[in-house]
């Protein structure tokens, strides 16, 4: 039987500063041209290659041994931050990291994110000789590494999904968003949500399409048990982004049935009002996290 774990547990306190911080985000000026888009057999860390022919379809890797780890940032899905801080952190610590930049919402509408992630991990796995990368995903990346684990045949295409603060219903948040007294953020989110689909749900005259995309947005209703990745999701109490966008996708999960190989899913709450990268500063999150991606 596919076994669903759902466990809600509180942490406390701050990670120590020998441990990590995460650098401060910023919008990325990552070049475009003239970049190479295969690597050679020793890349340099930190060597940017691209995947695709837009100028936000890069990849910084960093490492040069140990299992592929692919890492989406945060940003609304509008724009850029930058998480080489972290990519260096976790390459020090056995992986070959993968930053990944993808379209924005001022470059594309939903499905275009999506779309360039898939080519992203194919690019990886085209690159690294085969295998399936591990994914880490930070608010709008953690719902982009959830699509990358959920969307169609997600368990043959990447080996694990760590989301932090995943923003894994648009639709909830777009809700939230519009609620008396939501904080900026939220109301933030809300927009955002709406500039990713390209419609305002519900409005007259949106008509049919519009509905699909709010639906295809939803990491939910891609759930399908057998054939979806083993999930790791992360948020805190404090969270701008509830845990009951990670509640969501763990009952799904647990709805779509059994399957053999199947993987679980893990939903953890940790002190504090941390959002995305932010959590990994939790006392003993980033320690956890690592150790849940080498157990894939």
């Amino acid at each position: 039987m596919r076994r669903t774990l759902l466990s809600l547990a509180l942490c406390g306190a701050l990670l120590s500063s020998s441990a990590a911080a995460e650098a401060t985000p910023e919008v990325s000026s990552r070049p475009a041209a003239g970049l190479p888009s295969a690597p050679s057999a020793s890349p340099s860390p930190g060597q940017v290659f691209r995947y695709g022919g837009h100028p936000r379809q890069n990849i910084t890797v960093y490492g040069r041994k140990g299992p592929a780890l692919v890492i989406l940032h945060g940003g609304y899905w509008a724009h850029d931050t930058d998480w080489s801080g972290w990519a260096r952190w976790f390459a020090a610590r056995g992986f070959t990291v993968y930053d990944t930049d993808y379209r924005l919402t001022s470059d594309a509408v939903w499905p275009a994110q999506r779309d360039d992630v898939l080519a992203a991990l194919r690019w990886v796995r085209r690159h690294r000789g085969g295998g399936r990368p591990l994914v880490l995903g930070s608010s709008a990346g953690g719902h982009l590494a959830l699509q990358a684990g959920l969307y169609g045949a997600g368990r043959d295409r990447v080996r694990g999904v760590v989301a932090l603060s995943p923003v894994a219903s648009p639709y909830r948040a777009w809700r939230d968003g519009a609620r008396l007294g939501a904080s900026a953020e939220r109301r933030r989110l809300r927009g955002a949500a709406e500039r990713l689909a390209g419609c305002v749900p519900g409005l007259l005259g949106a008509g049919r399409g519009c509905g699909r995309t709010w639906e295809d947005l939803s990491v939910a209703s891609h759930a399908s048990g057998s054939t979806d990745a083993p999930l790791l999701l992360v948020h805190s109490v404090g969270d701008f982004v509830p845990v009951a966008h990670s509640v969501e996708v763990a009952e799904a999960e647990r709805g779509a049935g059994s399957g053999s190989g199947s993987g679980d899913v893990t939903v953890r709450t940790v002190a504090g009002s941390a959002h995305g990268g932010a959590v990994l500063k939790g006392r003993g999150v980033a320690g956890a996290v690592v150790s849940w991606l080498r157990r894939r």
